[in-house]
Parts: structure tokens; sequence; C-alpha cells
């Protein structure tokens, strides 16, 4: 795996939202903006970190952040999800894995003795130029928003 770090630039990279729309990169230059990376739509540890994400919206936002949530998900599971839980923030339903190769959160995993290939539960701070600020790579999914806002 060859994660973004900080100090890294992130390449210009585009995705289809779970409305249909494309989200750019360029969309969110002279912005803040937080990139979380989620398995899975609808499990509980993704509805969690998204959940606590989105009662924290406010907070983020009056600190300047915009966010986007990532995951391999179709744009009709992303859309579900959004739906479901009143998600504020756009999800991205990156299918061919572009952005989530971009930052390099793709590899190998471990689950009950199983190893895969799948999503690493990572959030990038990307900042007004387009340069990694933070990497948070163990996310509490109940408390995201205060490993952020610290």
């Amino acid at each position: 795996m060859n994660t973004l770090k900080v100090g890294d630039k992130v390449p210009e990279f585009s995705a289809t939202a779970q409305d249909g729309s494309t989200i750019n990169l360029s969309d969110y230059r002279g912005k803040k903006l937080i990139v979380f990376f989620y398995p899975a739509a609808n499990t509980p540890g993704c509805t969690a970190e998204a959940c606590n994400l989105r009662d924290n919206y406010a907070a983020l936002q009056s600190q300047g952040y915009e966010l986007l949530g990532v995951s391999a998900d179709s744009v009709k599971k992303q859309s579900n999800f959004k739906n479901k839980y009143e998600f504020p923030f756009p999800l991205l339903a990156d299918e061919d894995h572009t952005v989530i190769k971009t930052f390099g959160v793709w590899g190998p995993k471990k689950f009950m003795g199983r190893e895969y290939d799948g999503i690493h539960r990572m959030t990038f701070v990307i900042d007004e130029n387009g340069m990694v600020s933070k990497v948070i790579e163990k996310v509490k999914t109940k408390d995201h928003a205060a490993q952020l806002l610290d």
C-alpha cells in the first residue's frame, strides 16, 4: 500500500457521487477538505463513523472543513446510505477504485483469520492548497469528529 502522507500533494481525481454528479478534487481548491474512507455502506462501524461526522458536521464546518465519504459501493448503495441517515455531505461511489488507489488505502486486510484485499478505514485532511495536512490511520468510529477537531 502506497498511502499518501502528511506533506504530499493530492493528485487530481474525479468520482461519481451518490446523486450521480461528478465531484473533482479541484471543486475544493481553496477549502479545507476531510476525505474519509470506509469499507462498506450500511455496516455497523461505517454507520457509526459517518453518523458521528454527521452529528458534528456543524462543528467541522465552523472550522472551515468540507467532507467527502468514499467507499467502493455503487451509486445506489451510497444514495440509500446517505438518505437513510440524512448525511449532509456527499458520498463517492468509487467502484473502479480510482480515488481509493489515489490515496493508497486499498491493500491486504485480516478479519477473523481470513486475509483479503480491501479498503482500509482511514481519513485524510487536505489543506486549501491540496496538500495532506493530517492522516488518521486508527479511526475511532464512534468518536471520529473529536480526532479531527483536536
